[in-house]
């Protein structure tokens, strides 16, 4: 080989390991950096490099998992029909994170918030690919249709809020098999037909399904429900309240079962909800005696049983709550009430459309004559004088014998 050859591949080679310098400074490169040198008779040169990760150089380990999150967020945005706000205009290029409602921890998408967005369109089962996805919030908007069945695949989803939306179907059962879920709101849409038993069962904190037009009868297992705030309002449900109510002495702090088609007696049992500060089942057909029971509600702030068929007096005990902000008991047809009531008519009493005596704002006595409150028959704890440690043990022994019936 002549002298002038050998020069030329020296100077070759020099170049070379000069750019494979370069090349390993550049922390940007990936695994698939090279570089190839081929000394012959030809004195052939490669050199290979390159970005492993689609040419981001800004991406990190989460890259692979922020294109799936990228394609499910665009076959969402693909089925969102009408953006009047213009959300959605911010859904754009592969920085998921830089979306509008849409929030990472690191990388990885844990929350995504479109509250009152007003978007227009339906869920798509691509959303089941969020994973890492804690937090759910898409209410008062319209999305319509029924939730998708692979949401079951959201494993770390706590908070579902799709409440106020155009929503439909039976009951989504789907909900009830995210595993981690905490938090259920499917108020204001028109979900419709009965609710499972295994609502109840499930270890929810908030059970938020008022206004749809769920009906028939409430599960006989609402006592098992853990949660804090069970909400039924304004839907289409029949039938007694479950007689268990109570009976697991539930942490409940709110029950909402106004303005549905209750009938028979309050449970006694409901005096062994010892934390619930709002009780509301105004607007049914309820009757019967008011409970004693409801006297072991120390911490109640919010008693309503207005417009239903209570008959009989409110009870003495009931107006000595002291925790007790606002009683209302209107549009009923009790016959009086005792001193330690009337002292608290100043105070958030309100008596008007019964039977009572006296009193102004009251039914015409035709009415109150000619109503016997439908000779409902309600079990009562026979403890006297009251005594709530007691309600447990008696209401558990009497319940199996609970009855409510018209002769």
């Amino acid at each position: 080989m002549s002298k002038k050859k050998k020069d030329n591949n020296l100077k070759l080679l020099c170049f070379v390991l000069f750019l494979g310098g370069l090349i390993q400074t550049d922390a940007s490169f990936g695994v698939g950096g090279g570089v190839g040198v081929g000394i012959g008779g030809g004195g052939g040169v490669w050199i290979g490099g390159g970005y492993n990760n689609g040419g981001n150089r800004n991406a990190g380990p989460g890259s692979v998992q922020n294109s799936v999150a990228y394609n499910a967020l665009q076959a969402w945005k693909s089925a969102i029909t009408e953006d009047p706000s213009g959300v959605l205009k911010t859904w754009v290029g592969s920085d998921v994170c830089s979306y509008k409602g849409v929030f990472c921890s690191g990388q990885t998408i844990t929350s995504i918030d479109l509250n009152h967005a007003n978007l227009k369109g339906t869920l798509v089962r691509d959303l089941a690919l969020l994973s890492d996805l804690n937090i759910l919030h898409l209410n008062s908007n319209r999305f319509s249709d029924q939730i998708p069945d692979s949401f079951k695949n959201l494993v770390s989803l706590q908070e579902l809020d799709l409440s106020n939306n155009l929503l439909s179907g039976p009951f989504p059962l789907v909900t009830l098999y995210i595993p981690n879920l905490e938090y259920l709101d499917l108020r204001f849409n028109s979900f419709s037909g009965l609710i499972p038993e295994e609502l109840f069962n499930k270890r929810l904190d908030a059970i938020l399904l008022n206004n749809n037009q769920f009906a028939g009868e409430i599960p006989r297992n609402l006592g098992n429900s853990p949660a804090s705030v069970i909400n039924l309002a304004n839907n289409r449900f029949s039938g007694e309240i479950p007689t268990s109510f109570g009976l697991t002495g539930s942490r409940v702090k709110e029950v909402l079962l106004l303005n549905n088609q209750l009938t028979g007696c309050i449970p006694e049992s409901v005096g062994m909800f010892s934390e619930i500060q709002v009780f509301d089942v105004s607007y049914n057909s309820l009757m019967g005696h008011v409970p004693e029971t409801i006297s072991c509600l120390s911490a109640i702030e919010i008693l309503n049983l207005a417009h239903n068929k209570f008959t009989g007096e409110v009870p003495d005990l009931v107006c000595s709550l002291r925790s007790l902000i606002n009683l209302t008991v209107s549009f009923n047809f009790f016959s009086g009430f005792s001193s330690e009531c009337y002292s608290r008519i100043s105070f958030g009493f309100d008596f008007v459309g019964n039977c009572i005596p006296g009193r102004n704002s009251q039914r015409p006595q035709p009415d109150c004559s000619g109503y016997s409150g439908g000779a409902m028959s309600c079990f009562r704890i026979p403890t006297q004088p009251l005594a709530c440690a007691a309600i447990s043990v008696g209401l558990k022994e009497g319940n199996d014998q609970y009855t409510s019936s018209l002769p």
